[in-house]
């Protein structure tokens, strides 16, 4: 095992695990099944309502029926704008039919501009997403629920059956805001485009946030997307992505967020866990001629790197 592994803080005390991005509709069957067989730990199904990739939480159910032992991840599901008593319906189903396999992540605003207008809240964003975090949680760890807020307002609310665990919620968003949000009222981190010095500094800001709210962040619950360009990966199609990664953060250097091939990836991976960081969701950005022999490339190449 590298050294860089071996020295790390993060390596001693906590499981490194990585899983996998989502894949369109007509893919998505055996993509499953191929992650299933292989072994890898999870897979993550992301909220982009005007693409063709699946709605993440009916992803999950299909998933949930094809899967015993795959873990089964939202990254993020968008939480202003749907009402917290059927996500969190939706949620206690799915944890009954795939008992601690469900991980959902959730987000404050829709990634892409297209998809912003289809989550109107009753008022500002982030305020909403915040008491509509608080009454998810509530309704999966409570029987009964009655909550008279400022933008939701329930009496006697329950859903079931209810988790035999508390269901822990993981939040995206780098911003300081955010982060003092996920330090407050959130069980996990997942980042996105940042480096590995960022998420650091994320990490850092989140325990001071969980300090100062008197609460405290498992170790091992911190995590960030990885962006692959694969293997094969055409010269136009790997410009297009650098320049995509270059207007979404013209601060950093492209190559320090998108990782070139599966050396580059791994680099990257220890990285972050020599900060910190061991849950990774790797996500492809350029066209895969096979998903069933990308899952095969992923698991030789990065499940070496897993603890």
């Amino acid at each position: 095992m590298p050294p860089s592994l071996l020295q790390s803080k993060a390596h001693t005390q906590s499981k490194i695990r990585i899983g996998l991005g989502s894949v369109p509709h007509d893919d998505l069957g055996d993509y499953v099944d191929a992650c299933e067989e292989s072994g890898v730990d999870s897979i993550w199904l992301p909220d982009f309502a005007s693409s063709d990739a699946v709605d993440p939480l009916v992803g999950l159910a299909y998933a949930a029926g094809r899967t015993r032992r795959l873990k089964l991840g939202t990254g993020v599901l968008v939480l202003p704008g749907r009402n917290p008593m059927l996500v969190a319906a939706q949620l206690a189903s799915l944890v009954a039919l795939a008992p601690k396999r469900i991980l959902p992540t959730f987000g404050v605003r829709a990634v892409g501009k297209r998809d912003r207008g289809l989550y109107p809240v009753p008022g500002e964003r982030a305020a909403v997403f915040d008491e509509a975090l608080v009454v998810l949680r509530r309704l999966l760890s409570e029987p009964s629920v009655t909550h008279h807020g400022e933008f939701f307002h329930l009496d006697d609310a329950a859903v079931g059956p209810l988790p035999a665990r508390p269901l822990d919620l993981w939040l995206g968003g780098s911003a300081p805001v955010a982060l003092r949000r996920i330090g407050r009222l959130a069980d996990g981190w997942l980042g996105a485009a940042v480096t590995p010095a960022e998420a650091a500094e994320c990490r850092a800001g989140i325990e001071r946030a969980a300090a100062d709210a008197g609460r405290e962040i498992e170790d091992d619950h911190y995590g960030t997307n990885i962006t692959l360009l694969p293997p094969g990966t055409s010269d136009a199609d790997r410009a297009a992505v650098l320049a995509q990664t270059a207007q979404r953060r013209p601060d950093v250097d492209p190559a320090l967020l998108v990782a070139d091939g599966w050396a580059a990836a791994r680099t990257q991976v220890r990285a972050f866990v020599d900060v910190g960081v061991t849950k990774f969701v790797v996500r492809p950005l350029a066209p895969v001629a096979s998903w069933r022999g990308f899952v095969e490339e992923f698991v030789a190449e990065l499940g070496p790197e897993q603890t």
